[in-house]
């Protein structure tokens, strides 16, 4: 039998060496020393077991790995073998989720070992005690760790000491060190040859830009490091965990539900318990922010059963939260209800996990109120408003709108204003560090709860102005301020020219009736890629200030603008009219939306059934009673002049002239007064007009043709000529931009909405790139102009994106649109245009004369198109 000193040990030992640099080829070399039998010795057949599996713990294969570990224990010839091996195997149970047999194993083993051994024993159980949430132990250990291996001169333990410890203290929020821990943990790595754990690190660095509220920066840092995974072929399905607590920060909840369920089904097919646990939470969080309140209390509550199995109490006390959370979004206010969720929010704060603890301890005062406990609610909210002081963005803006809750229940209503108003300006300069416009959407659901508040305030005081100040402060705030110009980026190019190509490929499949699964599967890895490439643009920019009452009717003239807002349950109407407010309760918003719903639905049938009966009486119907609901106490104000609305809520999408008061009167629909006022003061580029024409629409081709004929000097793109780069380069200084062309609105991520090219889809994302933005576009195309709802009535799709970029006014569709009807109606509008009126009057009147001429298609196309920006 060969000694420690054999080729056996030698073999063993490179097998254990090459477990981060490659896993695959560590297993191989092992198995040529299992394969020798007892000729091997018996610390190297334990050697070579631990090899196996610690590769198979890279490989997420956990119930291999603890096999080959529990061999390890058992072949190991000595003592200091088998405490490594049982270090090992402490290590697989805790990512197996039996924390406390790994505590013991690992504890069990320190005894035996000395210098560069008993500091990786350190570290090990630092990583077990980390599991169960015992934090400061955890990090005492990793300290330990770190100084042995300086003084051992062991480079590797201490990198992944310092990694650890970083990671640690970065989801803790324990900023000091945290940075330098990661960086040097991650050049370590890549010193000595191991690439792997080097992009491990570089990862976790993503992970405390996005604890310390870096949100680009973390997106940045997790699309690069993706690529390093994907080059390494080396799959890591609990970083998805990471994924899905970045995107809850932004929050992007759409995406975030999708890749929490995606990491439950991946982890629980590897069985990797610990992590199934916490994406079983991560599930429930994001079930929670999309108002899945089912969803959220069987995923909290399941993965607190798994926690408390595993002794990870202080996991099971964040599920506890979860769930009291999802009871509080469905209105129960009890006194059951007040106890449990004051209890966890101490619990919370003790056991490390402050911003969880401060959102129960504000829900918590907010019951306590209704309970009629003012005196506890006030101690409750007093407490929370202390996180306006440090923190995220986030967590300071919660703190401020626990302090003007306070103030509320004290009767101090000015104080109460003064603290909201601290608290937007704090999200405010967070938004600005969010360079893409995706980003920048998302975020305004931090801002609701305040502005909610700052409305309600000045609805009880009967304030007008005050009312319309508060809703701009939350409304399309990423309009407030022109997005941060993409970089030129070569690989966003390439990414989105292969998306058009799949795009082109997908829809030919699906015509001719083949199955497209991989091309599908394609078509949502260049997506997310694209998304991510986005995602990386650099803040910056400033706020553009709420208008003042004075601001806006310095500008409107004649003109009336009536701004919706949504309190409570109900639709207010702030008119703005000759220099003075007035504030409107119009009626129930459910009842608007429901209206609003009702209308498009009938204006679709009469448009694809033809002149139908029933569809124009049901168009007829609706339009009159959401008309009456919006404009019946409005009217006498609105006399005969020129409108300007911001809708609120589902109210976007209404085809505005259809409704009888709006019929035949210039009506500019905007996301915000803010968004109108900007809009409205820019002045019209210079640029000669472009006229457009998407292929497989032979009306368009007919149409742009027909147009310059009453557009002299335009610029025509038809046919092959009629590319994405051919157009996007066309918009860049034209006056009037014209594309009739197919269009799809994306509802899941209006940022791909496309319309249709020679050369496949022009992606919402793509005008982004342009320089200076085209004075007034129409877009002929059907749904062009719907855009996706997000908090903050922030849209997204074309309309959006135009509108932020610095065009002043879209004419666009909010219905599908039949190609020849449009073609006149198109033609009437820019021969208005032509002969001197504005976009917003030209629309009106070839509507008017397009509707009395036509039939109940002919007047449903009329319709269809809306006047957005400043018209």
């Amino acid at each position: 039998m060969p000694d420690s000193t054999g080729s056996g040990a030698g073999t063993a030992q490179a097998a254990l060496d090459a477990v981060q640099r490659y896993p695959r080829e560590a297993i191989a070399i092992a198995q040529r020393v299992l394969a020798a039998g007892p000729a091997a010795g018996a610390d190297e057949r334990s050697t070579a077991e631990r090899a196996v599996g610690l590769a198979l713990r890279e490989l997420n294969d956990l119930p291999g790995a603890l096999r080959h570990l529990r061999r390890a224990v058992r072949a190991a010839g000595t003592p200091r073998t088998r405490a490594l091996a049982r270090m090992s195997l402490g290590y697989v149970l805790a990512n197996a989720g039996h924390t406390a047999a790994a505590l013991r194993a690992v504890t069990a083993a320190l005894p035996q070992l000395v210098g560069a051994d008993a500091g990786r024993a350190r570290m090990q159980r630092g990583v077990v005690l980390h599991y169960r949430g015992r934090y400061d132990e955890a990090v005492r250990d990793y300290g330990l760790a770190v100084d042995i291996a300086l003084r051992e001169g062991d480079l590797l333990l201490e990198a992944r000491a310092r990694n650890n410890r970083g990671l640690l203290n970065a989801h803790r929020g324990a900023a000091g060190g945290t940075d330098d821990d990661l960086s040097r943990a991650a050049a370590a790595f890549q010193r000595l040859g191991l690439d792997l754990a080097a992009a491990d690190a570089r990862w976790n660095c993503g992970i405390a830009a996005g604890q310390r509220g870096d949100i680009a920066g973390a997106l940045r840092c997790f699309a690069t490091v993706d690529e390093e995974y994907r080059r390494l072929a080396v799959p890591r399905p609990a970083l998805l965990l990471d994924r899905v607590e970045l995107l809850l920060s932004v929050p992007l909840v759409d995406e975030a539900v999708m890749v929490a369920t995606e990491a439950v089904r991946e982890l629980r097919r590897r069985g990797m318990a610990s992590d199934l646990a916490e994406a079983l939470l991560a599930r429930a969080r994001a079930a929670l922010l999309a108002a899945d309140l089912d969803t959220a209390t069987e995923a909290a509550a399941a993965a607190r059963a798994r926690f408390r199995r595993q002794g990870r109490r202080t996991w099971a006390v964040f599920a506890r939260h979860v769930e009291l959370r999802a009871e509080y979004r469905r209105g129960t206010r009890s006194a059951p209800l007040f106890t449990a969720m004051a209890r966890t929010a101490d619990q919370l704060d003790a056991t490390g996990w402050p911003g969880p603890a401060l959102t129960t301890r504000i829900e918590a005062g907010l019951v306590a109120a209704a309970l009629g406990r003012p005196g506890r609610a006030r101690n409750l909210l007093e407490v929370a408003a202390r996180a306006r002081r440090r923190g995220t963005a986030d967590r300071r803006a919660q703190g401020w709108y626990a302090l003007a809750l306070s103030r509320r229940l004290g009767g101090d209503e000015p104080g109460a204003a003064r603290a909201l108003r601290r608290g937007l300006a704090v999200l405010d300069r967070h938004r600005m560090s969010l360079g893409a416009t995706e980003l920048r959407a998302h975020s305004g659901a931090y801002g609701q709860e305040l502005a909610a508040e700052g409305v309600d305030i000045a609805v009880r005081a009967d304030a007008p102005a005050r009312v319309l100040a508060w809703a701009e402060r939350w409304r399309a705030n990423a309009l407030r301020a022109r997005p941060a110009r993409p970089p030129a980026d070569p690989e966003l190019v390439a990414v989105l020219a292969e998306l058009r190509l799949v795009s082109g490929l997908l829809e030919d499949e699906v015509l001719a009736g083949r199955p497209a699964t991989a091309l599908r599967g394609r078509q949502a890895r260049l997506e997310q890629r694209i998304r991510d490439l986005a995602r990386r643009v650099p803040g910056g920019g400033a706020v553009l200030a709420p208008p003042g009452v004075g601001a806006l009717a310095a500008r409107l003239g004649s003109r009336v603008l009536v701004e919706l807002v949504a309190h409570d349950d109900r639709i207010r109407a702030v008119l703005v009219r000759d220099g003075r407010a007035s504030l409107h309760d119009l009626g129930p918003l459910a009842a608007a939306a429901d209206l609003a719903r009702r209308h498009r639905f009938a204006l679709r049938r009469l448009v694809t059934t033809g002149d139908a009966a029933a569809a124009r009486a049901g168009a007829v119907h609706a339009a009159a009673a959401l008309d009456r609901l919006l404009f019946a106490s409005l009217r006498r104000r609105l006399a005969d002049r020129a409108l300007v609305i911001v809708p609120v809520g589902a109210l976007h999408a209404v085809p505005w002239s259809a409704l009888p008061t709006c019929a035949g009167r210039p009506v500019t629909v905007a996301p915000s007064a803010t968004a109108w006022l900007g809009a409205d003061r820019r002045e019209l580029p210079a640029g000669p007009p472009v006229l457009a024409a998407g292929p497989r629409l032979p009306a368009g081709h007919t149409e742009v043709c027909r147009l310059a004929q009453v557009l002299p000097g335009a610029r025509r793109l038809t046919g092959p000529d009629a590319t994405t780069a051919a157009l996007t380069a066309a918009l860049d200084g034209a006056g009037l931009v014209h594309i009739a062309a197919h269009g799809t609105f994306r509802a899941d991520n209006p940022q791909f909405s496309t319309l249709e090219l020679a050369d496949g889809p022009l992606f919402a994302y793509e005008w982004e790139a342009v320089a200076r933005p085209p004075g007034c576009v129409v877009l002929s195309a059907c749904d062009s102009g719907l855009t996706g709802l997000r908090p903050g009535d922030e849209v997204m799709g074309f309309t959006a994106v135009l509108l932020a970029l610095g065009t002043r006014c879209l004419i666009a569709t909010v219905l599908p649109v039949p190609a020849e009807p449009t073609t006149a109606l198109m033609l009437d509008l820019h021969a208005r245009m032509r002969a001197g009126a504005g976009p917003a009057r030209a629309l009106a009147d070839a509507q008017r004369a397009f509707g009395a001429a036509g039939d109940g298609p002919a007047q449903a196309t009329a319709a269809a198109f809306v006047c957005f920006g400043a018209g």
